[in-house]
């Protein structure tokens, strides 16, 4: 991001005055392994993204609040009494639902403002753009506001209520947990259920991480994820009659499989099975990383994603064809989806030597099998949501956090 470059478009579109314009980011997330176990109160792996969404702020002297965005053309003002009220459909929906859940709290925007956000996280990547946005804001309102109250482990869960009560997703705590407490070249080993972390140092040597974006519209994504949740619940129901559980995310790999039977159902055995494995897998993945095994951490990676594949079936011919082609690449030990699925990305290992080999070789084939173009992306862990800078008029103060 072209720090000048946004505040020359933010004057472009709300005009100059001496008043200080206020810059704050936050990152996107990618799931290294530990997928569809965050709703099921098990473990995941991800780190926060060098790039996410930025939001520049300035005070006015009016009554409302003013928020538009360089990524969509929708933008509107909206009256201090009135930022409880949902806007359709729309992006702004996701500040709006933070604003609310402070209000809550008893923390409220009381100052008329003029808004900007800008992100450079694909849409519909599944890289988590609208935790993004959430967090941003709510780094943003928490300063501004509320002096600080709210830890960012607190920030994150109100963040993770603003998009379950307000815009009506039923999304677990990882993206905006990631978000928030993100540390550069550090991967976040996450209990969802207990919110108890670990920082995990990435000693990646030779290795690389790759996005690959399938650029499929996620058509399913939805409707998938609220099945695959409701299936969860059913096959704890289906155990509760033995081993009394809240949800999968309590069993062990062992004890499952001793007990796996007393789900009828093959397809929500297969399921749970899945989410239990996962868990374990992801266990795995932050030992073999602490005893720099990146050869078994790749591995996992494998194994996660033929899981999500076979037995949680929410890959998708895209990712599937991006993993096997993936998988052909002398310098790839670790290749899987990343995200909810049925589109979005995969993310793979990929030794420094074979990354542009990669990009061709699967970028070709990919296209061959499904007419569609990837987009690639090389990723690196970065810090989490902060306050990065304040400008006054034409210049740059040294503010960081």
């Amino acid at each position: 991001m072209n720090i000048d470059n946004f505040k020359a478009e933010f004057i472009n579109r709300y005009g100059p005055t001496d008043k200080e314009i206020s810059i704050y980011f936050s990152p996107g997330r990618v799931n290294l392994i530990g997928e569809h176990t965050d709703y099921n109160g098990g473990y995941v792996f991800p780190c926060a993204l060098s790039y996410g969404t930025y939001l520049a702020v300035r005070d006015t002297d009016k009554a409302t609040v003013k928020l538009s965005t360089m990524d969509f053309d929708f933008r509107t003002e909206i009256p201090l009494n009135k930022l409880s009220d949902k806007v359709g459909n729309e992006w702004v929906n996701y500040p709006l639902g933070v604003i609310d859940e402070f209000k809550k709290i008893g923390i409220s925007v009381t100052q008329g403002m003029e808004l900007l956000f800008s992100g450079n996280i694909p849409n519909d990547a599944g890289l988590s753009s609208s935790a993004s946005i959430e967090t941003v804001t709510g780094i943003f309102v928490n300063q501004k506001f509320g002096n600080n109250k709210l830890s960012n482990e607190q920030l994150a869960v109100l963040c993770q209520k603003a998009e379950n009560n307000f815009v009506g997703v039923n999304c677990g705590i990882m993206d905006q947990f990631s978000a928030l407490m993100g540390k550069q070249n550090h991967a976040i080993f996450l209990n969802c259920d207990t919110l108890q972390y670990e920082l995990i140092p990435l000693f990646l040597v030779q290795y690389k991480l790759v996005i690959s974006n399938t650029n499929k519209k996620r058509k399913l994504a939805d409707s998938k994820y609220n099945e695959r949740r409701s299936e969860c619940e059913q096959a704890v129901s289906a155990l509760n009659k033995i081993r009394p559980i809240k949800n999968l995310g309590e069993l062990k790999l062992d004890e499952f499989e001793k007990i796996s039977d007393n789900i009828a159902n093959e397809t929500l055995r297969r399921r749970a099975k899945h989410v239990v494995s996962e868990d374990q897998r992801c266990i795995d993945a932050v030992e073999a990383l602490k005893s720099y095994d990146l050869i078994k951490f790749g591995g996992l990676m494998n194994a996660s994603h033929d899981s999500l594949r076979y037995d949680y079936e929410v890959t998708g011919v895209e990712l599937d064809t991006l993993v096997e082609e993936a998988r052909k690449i002398k310098g790839v030990i670790g290749s899987r989806m990343t995200g909810a699925g049925f589109g979005g990305c995969t993310v793979s290992l990929v030794h420094k030597n074979s990354v542009d080999e990669f990009i061709a070789d699967v970028g070709a084939a990919y296209t061959k099998k499904t007419g569609l173009t990837a987009d690639f992306h090389l990723a690196d862990a970065g810090d989490g949501s902060r306050k990065i800078i304040a400008l006054h008029n034409s210049s740059v103060t040294k503010n960081m956090y």
